[in-house]
């Protein structure tokens, strides 16, 4: 990864949501009345017990769902500006969504396939489809495994893979949902370090996760949601301060004990 990638104000909103609400047609509300700024660069930490909407929010955020009622600005712009266009300004390649099932979204029989995949479907020419696979093989430090048969990869290797895909699509915002799921410590490890050097790289990160204890220490900014709203947000430190019990999300600085989350 590129490491003379001039600087971001990471005070600029990447993402600016108001008012943002989801009700599915059976009538269940996953988001309500959701504000919040995601900020550019560095990496933000979006906690929540299951059911509290992060997947749901994220899948927004990718344009993979339509929100129900209010506004999202991806860099200022309505998020809906970048729907339909196509190439390297539409909304599901500037946000990558790495999804918690990893082989839900490898699809190449090899590595190198795999991620050749997203940059042929948008047409890109040959030399630049290499460009891509050789940076990205470098960055995510698969270069050794590029002939590897995907179905023999580790749970560790196949986030880094699906992190080459959307990487080679050129997002520029990552989303990683639930990362450390179903991982032994080797690929806990393998994921942590995805996550630093796409940060040292200028990209912007942002993780869901209810095992605060395996990212905090990566995280610039902390989101609590629960019950499909924000509870909480900001410096780190200060949102684990604020932290209530009824969140269901887990004090990471404090010893775990079955019967107690905080």
């Amino acid at each position: 990864m590129d490491k003379n990638i001039p600087a971001v104000n990471i005070e600029k909103p990447l993402f600016t949501i108001r008012g943002l609400g989801k009700t599915f047609p059976n009538g269940f509300t996953a988001l309500s009345e959701v504000d919040l700024d995601i900020h550019q660069s560095g990496c933000t930490l979006i906690a929540g017990a299951n059911g509290s909407g992060k997947t749901v929010l994220m899948k927004i955020l990718a344009g993979l769902l339509d929100a129900s009622c209010g506004d999202v600005l991806y860099r200022g712009k309505p998020l809906k500006e970048y729907s339909g266009k196509r190439g390297s300004r539409n909304i599901n390649t500037l946000v990558g969504l790495i999804f918690q099932d990893a082989d839900a979204q490898i699809l190449g029989e090899t590595v190198e396939e795999d991620i050749r995949f997203g940059p042929e479907n948008l047409k890109l020419p040959e030399m630049e489809i290499k460009r891509r696979l050789e940076e990205t093989l470098l960055a995510l430090e698969i270069g050794d495994k590029r002939e590897f048969n995907t179905r023999h990869l580790s749970g560790g290797e196949k986030r880094r893979l699906a992190t080459a895909g959307v990487l080679a699509m050129g997002s520029e915002t990552i989303i990683m949902d639930e990362p450390f799921a179903n991982l032994d410590w080797p690929g806990v490890l393998q994921v942590q370090h995805i996550i630093n050097n796409l940060k040292e790289s200028g990209k912007s990160v942002i993780v869901l996760s209810h095992e605060l204890e395996k990212v905090i220490f990566l995280a610039d900014r902390l989101i609590i949601l629960a019950g499909g709203k924000v509870r909480a947000q900001g410096e780190c430190e200060t949102v684990l301060d604020s932290l209530d019990s009824a969140w269901g999300v887990r004090d990471p600085r404090k010893p775990y004990t079955a019967d107690s989350i905080t």
